[in-house]
């Protein structure tokens, strides 16, 4: 009978990961209010999902807060230029619809604009992701995640997938929606996680070898 009430007991870890999935969406949603400082709450999402939720390796305030304002400037630098380029897409996009709707030849161009417009969403996956896992200079981040994005395309497709379930399960069931960011960003990162090992050096694949241990003891 003491096993029930345990904290060792499946039922109380599954709602214990809940709360916390809940606890870092809400924290994701309050620090990206400002606009400007999405970029270093994505950071600090991608971060607290993978250290808490998946390596059990901490506390979520503690995850969250702690990479927010560690990666705060670079990760606002990266969001600037990545809402930039939006921007950019977005009216490249209004204008060659109009086209499209007139029946002017360059219209065809919407479609590319719309498929280019699907690798960005990605590409921003990858690059605040990336951004929360390796330390490396703000045009290297911005080079290296549009290259790993494409270099493994057919995991790309299948985070593009994860988002519009994530998408169309915000659409029809919303009262899950204030677990939707850190649930799919958990199930991003499963496959995040294997393509960044591909560009880990030995020690750091035996260090987070070590850490993966000690999470389960």
């Amino acid at each position: 009978m003491s096993n029930i009430f345990s904290y060792d007991n499946k039922f109380f870890q599954i709602i214990g990961k809940l709360m916390d999935c809940f606890y870092i969406s809400i924290l994701w949603v309050f620090f990206s209010i400002p606009i400007v400082t999405i970029g270093a709450s994505a950071t600090a999402m991608y971060y607290a999902v993978n250290k808490v939720l998946r390596g059990n390796r901490s506390y979520v305030w503690r995850s969250f807060w702690g990479a927010f304002r560690s990666n705060f400037k670079q990760a606002t630098i990266i969001w600037l230029v990545y809402m930039a380029v939006g921007i950019l897409f977005g009216v490249d996009i209004y204008i060659t619809h109009i086209f499209l709707l007139n029946g002017y030849a360059l219209g065809i161009l919407f479609y590319i604009f719309i498929i280019l417009f699907i690798f960005l969403i990605l590409w921003g996956v990858y690059l605040f992701s990336y951004t929360a896992r390796f330390e490396n200079s703000t045009k290297e981040i911005l080079k290296n995640s549009g290259i790993i994005a494409i270099a493994n395309l057919p995991k790309t497709i299948l985070l593009f997938v994860i988002l519009v379930v994530g998408v169309l399960l915000g659409m029809f069931v919303p009262f899950v929606i204030p677990l939707i960011p850190a649930v799919f960003t958990w199930a991003m990162s499963m496959v995040l996680e294997s393509v960044f090992r591909k560009y880990m050096s030995k020690e750091d694949l035996e260090r987070e070898k070590e850490l993966d241990m000690e999470s389960k003891l």
